[in-house]
């Protein structure tokens, strides 16, 4: 696995365009004339400029209505019924296969036909599409912030959910549709292909159903442009079935479900670069070079030369009004610029503006800033204080959750925790010192050396924890943060229907920790490790394997109690979204 320092220069894939028509939508002022659009010159090499004619067009959204006359069969109104036909459909997850009918790439178009989604209805979705192992969702979210800040309807579909499935699906950036919504748009997709499919064109399984609906709501709701996080890969994933993005990005690479898409950063890269289309530019962020090597290699074989970007720096954002980014963590100035990049693309062919020059010395636009600015998405870089505890501060028991869970962003997870305590810990005691100074408080000092930092962990077990756990304590020990302790436990979500947030029983005796006993070890290997003990396979109180999440969760608000908020508790929630996700269930009203 190559280092950062081997990393080549950030590039942008140009690539020239064949004069076509382009459908937008109708502009603002509600009037119906045709508009054109230049499109600037993307690489030295270009000697042409285009002028494009866009036609507008309406999607008429789907009612009530609707879905009564075109689903006869529709089974109800309820949202747990939706769930529930949501999960009868298959969970498999994995690359498509030609010799299973129902498994083939192909049969993604039979889906949309059946859906009433023509070739242009997804051209005019404006389409920006992400591949990549880490930062793909960031990304997506910081490009749809921007452009909605430019007064652009935008449609954002990522995955997972946390609680939600709706989450998957976020028209206008802030909300999840809503549940009303959600109801007539899934019923209506969902009976339809119940009653058109058969034995060659099968139902489609769970996450091909979630992205052929996600397409039915962003062209029915009539977004300016749909951004869209792959799923799984990339060549072979249920978004690659739009042909005609506007611009294609690749987040950075690294090794993830190398069981599907290979053992290799090359064979991973080669899968990333599969949503990669002829006439369409390509961009990504600097990668480990055979990574790149893949993907200038199928650039090239579509006729996409290369050409430098900028990378974002933090003064560009931070400036003149000194805005930092809706999401946290140094990290985040890459996903940032790659989003930049990806939105300036799409403002200047589609959107029909004009964007400023962006060099390494000058101040991003203000719509870029504030885009930036209030970018969000759940579980990633996420501080959430325990918002059920009875304690004196909000401080007593807070969660820094990241739904890290590869060795690359398990590595940029620990940073990022690091720096937040200690931020959050100084910014604690100098509020401390001034209300001591004016005489308002007379609390013991709470610095760093009242707070405990605690690791709640899980991860999938096709993973290793060899390359996740050992990877975090030591960038948290090398930045001065060590874990008091370390718990282990099951998924919660593995046990409901599709995005339900029902309770479980605080003790399941039938649950299997058979993983977790084997995290633990991992953990416990550490710990003896470093002291120069012998493993006796004896327990050292440095971790512990809980039953069930709820029953962690109770011992942290115990110990919170018990120390009269003497000590506050930072605990880190890592190593699956999942996790994340059923954490936020608990700790958030």
């Amino acid at each position: 696995m190559k280092s950062s320092n081997a990393m080549k220069v950030n590039r942008m894939f140009a690539v020239s365009f064949e004069p076509r028509c382009t459908s937008c939508r109708p502009p603002h002022d509600g009037s119906t004339t045709t508009s054109t659009c230049s499109f600037p010159r993307i690489s030295e090499g270009f000697r042409f400029l285009y002028i494009l004619t866009f036609s507008c067009f309406q999607i008429r959204s789907l009612k009530k209505e609707d879905i009564d006359m075109a689903a006869p069969g529709h089974n109800g109104d309820s949202y747990e019924e939706a769930l529930a036909a949501l999960s009868s459909l298959s969970m498999k997850r994995s690359h498509a296969d030609n010799s299973d009918k129902g498994d083939r790439f192909e049969i993604l178009f039979d889906y949309l036909k059946i859906l009433d989604l023509e070739e242009d209805d997804m051209s005019k979705m404006n389409v920006i599409h992400l591949a990549g192992t880490k930062g793909k969702g960031s990304t997506c979210a910081f490009t749809e912030s921007i452009l909605r800040n430019y007064g652009f309807r935008t449609g954002l579909l990522t995955s997972p959910h946390l609680i939600d499935v709706r989450e998957r699906f976020r028209l206008d950036g802030y909300v999840d549709i809503s549940e009303e919504k959600f109801l007539v748009y899934f019923w209506w997709c969902y009976n339809r292909l119940k009653e058109r499919t058969h034995e060659e064109i099968p139902m489609p399984t769970y996450f091909r159903f979630l992205t052929s609906l996600a397409f039915k709501i962003f062209a029915a709701e009539k977004v300016d442009v749909a951004i869209l996080e792959v799923g799984l890969g990339g060549k072979l994933d249920s978004t690659n079935s739009v042909q005609k993005p506007v611009v294609c990005g690749v987040s950075s690479l690294g090794y993830d479900h190398m069981e599907i898409l290979g053992d290799t950063l090359d064979k991973i890269a080669g899968e990333k670069a599969g949503i990669f289309k002829l006439g369409v530019p390509a961009i990504t962020v600097p990668q480990p070079d055979e990574a790149m090597c893949v993907l200038e290699e199928k650039a090239s074989q579509l006729n996409v030369p290369p050409n430098l970007i900028i990378e974002l720096y933090r003064h560009l954002i931070g400036g003149k009004i000194g805005q930092k980014l809706g999401l946290d963590g140094e990290h985040q100035y890459l996903n940032a610029g790659l989003a930049v990049s990806l939105a300036s693309t799409w403002l200047q062919q589609v959107g029909k503006l004009e964007v400023p020059s962006l060099t390494q010395t000058s101040i991003l636009p203000e719509k870029f800033i504030k885009g930036l600015a209030t970018a969000s998405l759940q579980g990633r870089g996420q501080v959430v204080p325990d918002q059920f505890i009875e304690s004196r501060t909000s401080e007593d028991l807070v969660f820094y959750l990241d739904g890290a869970h590869t060795p690359e962003s398990m590595e940029v997870c620990a940073k990022w925790f690091s720096s937040a305590v200690k931020r959050d810990n100084q910014s604690e005691s100098s509020e401390h010192l001034v209300n001591v100074s004016s005489g308002s408080s007379h609390d013991q000092f709470s610095g760093e050396e009242n707070c405990q930092q605690i690791l709640l962990f899980n991860c999938m077990s096709v993973r290793d924890p060899n390359m996740l756990l050992p990877h975090l304590r030591n960038i948290c020990a090398n930045y001065g943060v060590h874990f008091k302790k370390a718990f282990f436990v099951p998924n919660m979500s593995v046990y409901h229907k599709v995005g339900t947030a029902a309770d479980l029983p605080e003790n399941d005796p039938q649950v299997d920790l058979s993983w977790q006993w084997t995290l633990q070890k991992v953990w416990e290997s550490l710990f003896h490790s470093e002291r120069g003990r012998e493993d006796n396979g004896e327990s050292s109180g440095n971790s512990e394997v809980f039953t069930s999440l709820p029953m962690a969760i109770k011992w942290l608000r115990d110990s919170v109690r018990e120390s009269g908020s003497a000590t506050h508790f930072q605990v880190l929630v890592t190593g699956s979204l999942h996790l994340v996700g059923d954490v936020l269930r608990l700790i958030r009203k």
